[in-house]
């Protein structure tokens, strides 16, 4: 059960972190590869698959845009309207994104 709650506690940190990214990336689209490191960079242990579904998780939220799927090997994301507002605290944090309280 302690495990569980580990890799749950992983997961919101590595989505909040790549909504973070996003951000420093806007208005232009980052790829993949960009936020894999910078998941390793902070030492997330990420693979690109749990990154994939961590992206997919997040366009199902409407917090960010996701594009290359089918026409790139690379997948490009950027952040929605909403996705701003989350970041930039002027919204509400879904459940599942480990968005840290604001001073």
């Amino acid at each position: 059960m302690h495990e569980i709650d580990l890799e749950k506690s992983q997961r919101g940190v590595a989505r909040w972190t790549i909504l973070r990214a996003l951000d420093a990336g806007r208005p232009h689209p980052v790829n993949e590869d960009t936020l894999l490191r910078v998941l390793h960079d902070i030492e997330i242990p990420y693979s690109m698959n749990q990154l994939r579904r961590d992206l997919d998780y997040l366009e199902c939220c409407t917090l960010v845009e996701v594009s290359g799927r089918k026409d790139s090997p690379l997948w490009m994301a950027k952040l929605s309207r909403h996705g701003i507002d989350v970041v930039e605290y002027t919204v509400a944090c879904d459940a599942g994104i480990s968005r840290p309280p604001k001073y």
